[in-house]
C-alpha cells in the first residue's frame, strides 16, 4: 500500500513592508486575488490572468480565503477604508476642480503648435 504524506501546507501569503498581504514572492495582492475569485474566476483563470502566480499558490490562497472568510473580509474592509481616507486627503491637497478643462486646453495648445 502506498502511503501519502499528510502535511500542512505553508500559507502562500506574505505581508510586505507596508502591511499588504501578497501572494508568494509576487506583487499580486490578496485583495486582487479575492476580488477575481468573487467575480467568478476559477483558479486556472486567475493563474492565467496573473502569470507570476503558480496555480498551486492560487489554490492555496483561495483555500486560505475560504478558511478565514471573516478575517479576510475584515482585512479587505480596512484596506478599502484606508484607500478612501487616502483619496480624501489627496483630493483636499490637490484640487481636481477644472482639471479636465486644463488638460484639454493644454492638449489643444500642443496641437496648435504643430
Amino acid at each position: 500500500m502506498v502511503t501519502l504524506p499528510v502535511t500542512a501546507l505553508a500559507s502562500p501569503l506574505r505581508i510586505d513592508e507596508l502591511g499588504v498581504a501578497r501572494i508568494g514572492a509576487t506583487r499580486v495582492t490578496l485583495d486582487t486575488l479575492v476580488s477575481s475569485y468573487r467575480d467568478g474566476n476559477t483558479a486556472d483563470e486567475i493563474a492565467q490572468q496573473y502569470p507570476s502566480l503558480s496555480l498551486a499558490d492560487v489554490h492555496a490562497a483561495i483555500a486560505y480565503y475560504l478558511t478565514h472568510v471573516r478575517e479576510v473580509d475584515a482585512y479587505l474592509q480596512e484596506r478599502q477604508s484606508d484607500a478612501a481616507d487616502t483619496r480624501r486627503r489627496v483630493e483636499q491637497q490637490c484640487s481636481q476642480h477644472g482639471i479636465r478643462e486644463r488638460l484639454l486646453a493644454r492638449q489643444a495648445a500642443r496641437k496648435a503648435e504643430t
